[in-house]
């Protein structure tokens, strides 16, 4: 969901692009490349962290710089040989949910998904060591997601047993937790050598996290709704 804040000054500092348009920037809509990709974008409904549908969110739609969806898309099709699919929960993500997020790391009193996402920690540590104040997601070549098993006809996909939901705010959610079950490890591991070999890199503390390995623009952050 977010990474740990760093603290460092680099050019990341520059204020987020938030004129123009997504496609301007080289964003393009996942489902322009794989029409058929299975997406429950989180973060444009209530199901998530938050409760609530999450601002610079007005479509339930996974837009990603051109060559981050064209590395998702190699790696989809790759996977539908073995009956598997991806599950795509988050992609770009504009600068301006991240603030939200942050707003909402402040309201102590809203604890609405405490028992789902955050069961064993205090709210208060959230900051910082869990919602930073700029998430990678904003800079186009991010993105949240799962893996999932088809039938042999490649339909009914079902998603593979993680050990945690998405957005778990625990060390179990890290991706090599000694915790978890051998099964459950087995199928984070499917998921991370399908996405490695597609040219991502894991977030480690978050086991459905990726980055396109180098990332096409590393210090522009945008601040574009998904629309």
């Amino acid at each position: 969901m977010a990474s740990l804040a760093c603290g460092c000054a680099t050019q990341a500092d520059k204020p987020p692009l938030a004129t123009g348009t997504l496609a301007a920037a080289g964003l393009v809509d996942v489902r322009s490349l794989v029409p058929d990709i299975a997406e429950d974008i989180k973060y444009a409904g209530s199901d998530n962290f938050v409760g609530a549908p999450v601002e610079g969110y007005e479509a339930p739609k996974c837009y990603l710089l051109r060559p981050a969806a064209e590395a998702l898309q190699r790696v989809e099709l790759a996977l539908r040989a073995s009956h598997q699919r991806l599950l795509l929960w988050d992609c770009y993500r504009p600068a301006r949910a991240v603030r939200h997020f942050v707003r909402w790391g402040g309201d102590l009193a809203d604890q609405r998904t405490k028992a789902t996402h955050y069961p064993h920690l205090d709210k208060r540590v959230l900051l910082g060591d869990y919602i930073a104040p700029r998430s990678g997601h904003s800079r186009g070549a991010t993105l949240d997601l799962t893996l999932m098993q088809c039938d042999a006809g490649g339909d009914h996909c079902e998603p593979l047993d993680m050990g945690t939901p998405f957005d778990y705010f625990d060390p179990l959610a890290n991706t090599d937790s000694p915790t978890v079950t051998a099964t459950q490890r087995a199928n984070r591991d499917r998921l991370r050598n399908a996405m490695t070999h597609g040219g991502f890199r894991n977030y480690p503390f978050e086991w459905w996290h990726y980055t396109l390995n180098p990332e096409p623009s590393p210090d522009t952050y945008y601040d574009l709704p998904v629309r």
